[in-house]
């Protein structure tokens, strides 16, 4: 199981006891806010972009960000795609719905996107449809290995 993965990978940083695992489905960012008990914005989602040499790239952005084409494409230098279901978990491991910065496969290449700077803790989920882990966001880049990029746009008025 891919939560297995991860907490074993979290092991290795003495976090493994900080997973919360819940009763019910954390697979949206709305259901994962009603499971944890926070605005949808604290949800930290992990999308997965194809990275335009056949792998792919993860953006970890807060659950109300969404990615503004434009600055993608000056970051990278080609257009988003998102991966298929079936692509996302070939390419890291975790089904759609459990996608995560963490326990990813060689050359997983991980961003965090600076919508997540705003809150002083967010949620990524742990690699099931039912998991989180309570970290800041410098945290969360530490423990990915992600680099910081500005790739998403706020809702309007934020």
């Amino acid at each position: 199981m891919s939560i297995e993965k991860v907490r074993a990978f979290l092991a290795q940083k003495g976090r493994e006891n900080e997973i919360m695992e819940f009763e019910v489905s954390s697979a949206t960012v709305e259901l994962a806010a009603q499971a944890v008990g926070v605005e949808g914005a604290r949800i930290a989602k992990t999308l997965s972009f194809s990275d335009n040499n056949g792998g792919c790239l993860l953006i970890v952005a807060a659950g109300d960000a969404r990615i503004d084409n434009k600055k993608f494409k000056a970051t990278f230098e080609f257009k988003a795609r998102m991966l298929s279901h079936e692509d996302a978990l070939a390419h890291t491991g975790h089904a759609v719905g459990g996608v995560c910065p963490f326990a990813l496969p060689e050359g997983v290449k991980v961003y965090c996107d600076e919508s997540l700077r705003r809150f002083e803790h967010v949620y990524p989920a742990c690699g099931s449809s039912n998991s989180a882990i309570k970290l800041t966001p410098d945290e969360l880049a530490e423990l990915s290995g992600a680099s910081w990029i500005d790739v998403c746009k706020l809702p309007e008025g934020e």
